[in-house]
Parts: structure tokens; C-alpha cells; sequence
């Protein structure tokens, strides 16, 4: 199966450029035979917002017809992909991505772990539990930006049964030491495939470094940019490698399973608060 990664620029606070923006992606990676297309965080509307009014007049229903044009085209080539938009649901806004599939709309997540930074600062806390959607005979697992940095978070959709984490993500220029660590990092430990899809440009006083990848099962980059320039990154993977979970290096002698060498009953810790400072 070939996995494509969309580095691109975004238009800010303009949904329909982004929308037509994204055709043209799902455009090129259809001819380039991509079976999912993994595009980045706020990709239709934008990210760098100063307020909560400002943003809303820029966010979606989860029925607004423009997920139905992705459709159409998702049929067209005969494809998913994942993109980031503004949702809006009733009084409430979330920053959020969607599987989308030539059948519509496969899954949705809002974004649960929130940076103070950009729109991030005003929307309200992501409250669908992490899940794993099928696109073809893909298992797919979403997730936004700053969740990379929770590894008890991919770890979940990973024992949900994730083939590819797709990470839609706006990572500024000073986060560039997290886009070249996190990637291989959860895609070794997790022994699954790993596409992080980061925004170009400029935004309300804000640089986007790029550096997007595909990484596979331990760790291993397989298609990657250190620059800022729009790129589709392109990765043939093979969900059987992230199923299997066992790892001989030497047989018999080095062996090891990341999920059946766990030792849950010692990880409660894990998820009790931190206890916050005065």
C-alpha cells in the first residue's frame, strides 16, 4: 500500500482556498496511487487565531457539504485521507481532523492535549477517546500536533490496533527538535507506521518549520524533508509488519514483544494527576 504525507502551505481564515488546495493534493497523490493521504492540522482554516469569536466564523459542522466534495474526489482516485479543520458543534469549538473515504466521513477526533499556543488557547478540550477507524485495509489511528508528545496516548491507539498513526500537525519553527525525535520515536515503540504531516509558511507572527515524515515499525524513517518547501512524501508500507509485534533479531537468542512484555498492573501511576505546584 503506498502512504502519502502532504507538507503544504495553508491559507489563513479562507476555508474554500484550503478546500481547493486539498483537491489538488488528493489530485496528485491519486495519480501517484496513494491509498491514504495524511495532510496536516487546521488545513482548512488556519491555526494562528487571537480569539475564539475570530476562529468560529471560520469552523465546520461535522455535516458541511465541502466534507462531501472530499468525497467525491476520495471516490474519484479511489483513497482516504485525514485533514484538520475548525469543528463546530452547538456553542462549543475543537481543533479536529477527520478520516475521510469515498463513503464520507469514516471518523473524526478533536484534539485532547492542548498546547497555549495559537487556536489551541480557545477551543475546548478534545472529548472523543482515541479510536482506530478502518480506510480499506488500513487501521488507522488520529491524532493532532501536541498528542505526539503524550506517549500513553499512541501507545492507546496502538492497542486499539493501529496499522499508521496519521498526525496532522502545525509545529512552529521552535518545535523542529520535536518533529525529528517524536516520529521515529512512537513509531519504534509502538512498532507501527508513523506519518507526521507539517504545515509550511507564515502565519500571525508564527514560521512553520516543515520537516515532515513517514516513519515505519522500529523507527525506521522512510520518507522524510528537513525543509520547508509544499512536498508529498511517499512510503510503500505493509500493514502485516505493524501487526506483528515480535521482533527476533536473533532467533532464539534475541527476542522481544512490545505488547506482550508489557506490566500493566505496574503502570497505575501513569495516569493519576500530576500533582500541580503552588
Amino acid at each position: 500500500m503506498l502512504l502519502a504525507c502532504v507538507q503544504t502551505d495553508v491559507t489563513f481564515a479562507d476555508v474554500d482556498a484550503n478546500l481547493q488546495r486539498v483537491l489538488q493534493w488528493v489530485q496528485q497523490a491519486g495519480e501517484a496511487g496513494a491509498d491514504l493521504v495524511v495532510l496536516p492540522e487546521c488545513m482548512l482554516s488556519g491555526y494562528a487565531y487571537d480569539s475564539r469569536d475570530e476562529a468560529l466564523g471560520h469552523a465546520l459542522e461535522l455535516d458541511d457539504p465541502r466534507f462531501g466534495e472530499l468525497a467525491r474526489a476520495a471516490a474519484e482516485h479511489d483513497l482516504h485521507l485525514t485533514l484538520g479543520f475548525l469543528e463546530r458543534s452547538a456553542d462549543r469549538l475543537f481543533n479536529a481532523s477527520a478520516l475521510i473515504g469515498p463513503s464520507g466521513m469514516v471518523g473524526n477526533y478533536r484534539k485532547i492535549h492542548l498546547p497555549h499556543l495559537g487556536i489551541d488557547r480557545f477551543v475546548d478540550r478534545g472529548d472523543i477517546p482515541y479510536r482506530v477507524h478502518q480506510a480499506g485495509e488500513l487501521r488507522v489511528g488520529l491524532a493532532i500536533c501536541y498528542d505526539s508528545s503524550f506517549p500513553e496516548a499512541m501507545r492507546l491507539l496502538a492497542l486499539h490496533g493501529a496499522d499508521v498513526i496519521a498526525l496532522g500537525t502545525n509545529w512552529p519553527c521552535g518545535a523542529s527538535r520535536t518533529a525529528e525525535v517524536v516520529p521515529p520515536a512512537r513509531s519504534m515503540e509502538n512498532h507501527l507506521f508513523f506519518a507526521a504531516a507539517n504545515r509550511i509558511g507564515e502565519e500571525n507572527g508564527f514560521a512553520f518549520c516543515g520537516c515532515s515524515s513517514i516513519c515505519g515499525p522500529d523507527g525506521v524513517v522512510l520518507a522524510a524533508t528537513d525543509g520547508d518547501d509544499a512536498i508529498m512524501l511517499l512510503a510503500e508500507i505493509d500493514p502485516a509488519q505493524a501487526r506483528n509485534k515480535r521482533i527476533e533479531r536473533v532467533p532464539g537468542k534475541h527476542v522481544i514483544h512490545r505488547f506482550d512484555d508489557r506490566r500493566p498492573e505496574f503502570y497505575g501511576q501513569i495516569a493519576e494527576p500530576w500533582p500541580k505546584s503552588e
